[in-house]
């Protein structure tokens, strides 16, 4: 399947990716303590992307693309952890980076927003690159080692107790994050919670609904367009899921009650909003207020 996420190319894009190239990009909220670690367990670099990545005869080099190991991390500054710390993991999609995609989807505005006590993780997969390949995160146990990074810088900024362990853990991701999403659901080796999935249901169904059918407790939200290119999949799934008896939600996004994210652990979710609309200003923050597995700050 071609894959028809758009490339953002405006002039505050370019301007937000070269800040961030040039290690000047400020993450400040005043309600978050926010910081980058370097991982060796994220996606790149990568063998398999070792000779760069040709896409429409334009090739996006390992030098400029697959190299960095970021992960930003925000953490409430009234993060309350006795032993769990419940975590949600976000992955961007094509031509973006940890930094740019925060920015861009207001991400931690969001977050904070949500009062949720749980800990935000980017995870940089391709940087500023049409491509959905999630490296070594598809890899046996490679998302299991990333967790234990992340705490491990948790521990070291003292924003966690020595002896805590992963509690919850939610994924999201916008547009060409679904693969590295799947991967993680079939080898990352942690149980996950939940999935959200913002315009992303492009392939990996099979993995998507073989999670979902592991499990009752597990939740799935998939928003998607009619213009991003994940409508005909979209309603793949819905059929697999009938033929399997997994009941599901399906609604206009303008018709949603709050309620229903609650009541419902599978959702489908039609919205008239552009592909790169439609997770700010508030669909991600609804979806963090509304679900079972993370407790309010105190």
């Amino acid at each position: 399947m071609r894959h028809t996420a758009p490339i953002i190319f405006s002039l505050t894009f370019v301007y937000l990716t070269l800040l961030a190239c040039n290690g000047l990009f400020a993450q400040e909220n005043s309600s978050a303590v926010t910081f980058h670690i370097y991982s060796s367990h994220t996606s790149f670099p990568d063998t398999g992307r070792r000779n760069g990545h040709l896409y429409d005869n334009v090739l996006y080099t390992t030098a400029d693309h697959y190299r960095d190991s970021t992960v930003l991390i925000v953490a409430p500054k009234n993060l309350d952890v006795k032993k769990q710390v419940d975590l949600v993991f976000w992955f961007h999609g094509w031509s973006n980076n940890v930094d740019t995609a925060a920015v861009r989807y207001e991400l931690i505005k969001q977050f904070i927003a949500s009062k949720r006590n749980a800990v935000l993780v980017l995870a940089e997969t391709a940087r500023n690159a049409p491509d959905s390949y999630g490296g070594k995160l598809e890899n046996d146990g490679m998302f299991k080692a990333l967790v234990t990074d992340v705490l491990n810088g948790l521990k070291a900024k003292r924003l966690i107790p020595k002896n805590s362990v992963p509690g919850h853990i939610l994924l999201g991701g916008h547009s060409g994050a679904y693969r590295v999403m799947a991967g993680i659901l079939q080898n990352g080796r942690m149980p996950i919670n939940e999935v959200m999935l913002f315009d992303a249901l492009y392939a990996e169904t099979d993995k998507f609904t073989g999670w979902l059918k592991a499990d009752k407790q597990h939740r799935l939200i998939n928003l998607y367009t009619d213009q991003g290119g994940t409508l005909n999949e979209t309603h793949n799934m819905t059929k697999l899921l009938d033929e399997d008896d997994i009941n599901y939600l399906q609604s206009e996004e303008t018709e949603l009650a709050p309620a229903q994210y609650r009541a419902h652990s599978v959702l489908f979710i039609h919205s008239l909003k552009a592909h790169n609309d439609i997770v700010n200003p508030d669909n991600f923050r609804l979806m963090l207020e509304n679900n079972p597995f993370l407790k309010v700050s105190k």
